[in-house]
């Protein structure tokens, strides 16, 4: 038997068809499409935005502690607008909505021009407009997020959400780098001045979509449909655990709020260093997607949601224990690779088993999640780096997710049994 026809090559050829990206999304859907191309561009913008400001905070005051109230400034805004803005979806034209957000986002990208061009140096102002762009982001990112089950139908989310992995950590990986040489040769203006120029093509993006009502005509915002969406929620164990074990895994592992000090004082580096460490997370992030068509074969979607948060925490322990930027950076992209996983089939899961018209309200509990649990995680890890030193907090908070993830799927019986074949909450 020739080498050509041998079994192994056509087994590996097999291998790398099953694994590749799953396209179908983006020939079905023109609308689709367009969504994900601006989307993916504004999250470079975003992301430049994200990785700019606590390297200027750092800058100013020194201090790892006051990087990690960057993540807390926007915390309290996030949790009242993504949990009212929820709301808002589930009563509003979301297309709509989502125009008069993104238009507020670039004129606060416009804001940081000016204080960078001006050179103020005030501290607080950055906290405030961190504060300012969570509340907008929380009242845009639920509706942003029922769009797409309106576009394809169940069978194709694990390949949507797949694709939005690919395109959101793209810009988490091109981001960064560019935050890290703009700051470095440009200056802080340059860096939010082409976030501020990003938001066009989201603008282009979702004016091209079609009307987003909420089916049956919605819901009046207000507190009490907030509260019903949370009573909702807590009589659904299924969709109440994707948003647990989340928490878990960015309150006590997410460790963004360490890498400048990392890049100064272990790894010996400076700003470039510092967006380095950023995109390692989002880089093996992305090389998981591109590989993540195996996706759409797991049916057992709770079980790999318990497995991908276990390896997180395992990786993030791993890279607290690393003393050399190239194993640090190794560990970064292994753990952005098991959250790739997580995020994907907990998407599915919130997608799937909960209907249209409380989308918005769970999807708002998402962003809050999401995004919150990240900004926590800021908190405790900089506050752990004055208890226990920078890399003894993110070993600390490593161990802690493997310890509380190993709780969390001895309870949860429903969640580990959860099938995408019967998608009920």
């Amino acid at each position: 038997m020739t080498r050509a026809t041998s079994p192994a090559p056509r087994r590996r050829a097999a291998w790398l068809r099953g694994a590749a990206l799953d396209l179908r999304p983006l020939r079905e859907s023109p609308a689709f499409r367009r969504l994900l191309f601006g989307d993916a561009v504004s999250v470079i913008g975003t992301q430049i935005t994200t990785v700019a400001v606590p390297i200027q905070v750092y800058a100013q005051t020194r201090s790892a502690a006051a990087v990690g109230l960057v993540g807390l400034a926007g915390l309290l805004p996030l949790i009242v607008f993504g949990l009212y803005g929820g709301a808002i979806a589930d009563a509003v034209d979301r297309r709509r909505l989502v125009l008069l957000t993104t238009l507020g986002q670039a004129a606060l990208a416009l804001v940081l021009v000016a204080q960078a061009v001006a050179d103020l140096e005030q501290t607080w102002l950055l906290y405030v407009v961190v504060a300012v762009q969570a509340a907008l982001f929380a009242i845009d990112s639920p509706a942003r997020q029922a769009f797409v089950p309106r576009l394809l139908p169940v069978a194709q989310l694990p390949a949507a959400n797949a694709l939005k992995q690919v395109e959101f950590n793209l810009g988490v990986t091109v981001g960064p780098l560019l935050a890290g040489v703009l700051v470095a040769r440009y200056g802080y203006g340059a860096a939010y001045g082409l976030d501020a120029l990003s938001f066009l093509a989201a603008l282009f993006a979702v004016a091209g979509l079609p009307p987003m009502p909420p089916a049956g005509g919605g819901r009046r915002a207000g507190t009490a449909s907030v509260l019903e969406g949370l009573a909702f929620l807590r009589t659904r164990q299924v969709l109440l655990m994707t948003f647990v074990v989340d928490l878990v895994a960015m309150v006590f592992a997410m460790p963004r709020a360490l890498f400048p000090a990392l890049a100064e004082h272990v790894y010996g580096g400076g700003a470039q260093t510092a967006g380095a460490l950023y995109s390692a997370l989002a880089a093996g992030a992305l090389v998981g997607a591109l590989l993540s068509g195996w996706l759409g074969r797991v049916h057992r979607q709770g079980r790999a949601v318990l497995i991908a948060i276990g390896a997180w925490g395992l990786a993030i322990t791993l890279f607290g224990l690393a003393d050399v930027l190239w194993l640090g950076l190794l560990c970064l992209a292994a753990a952005g690779a098991a959250d790739m996983v997580s995020a994907v089939f907990r998407t599915a899961i919130l997608q799937s088993a909960a209907p249209d018209q409380m989308r918005g309200r769970l999807g708002g509990v998402f962003i809050v999640v999401v995004a919150g649990g990240p900004r926590l995680g800021d908190a405790r890890a900089g506050g752990g780096a004055e208890l226990v030193g920078i890399q003894g907090s993110s070993v600390a908070g490593g161990l802690a997710v493997l310890g509380i993830t190993a709780a969390v799927a001895a309870g949860a019986s429903r969640f580990r049994a959860y099938d995408a074949r019967v998608p009920q909450g």
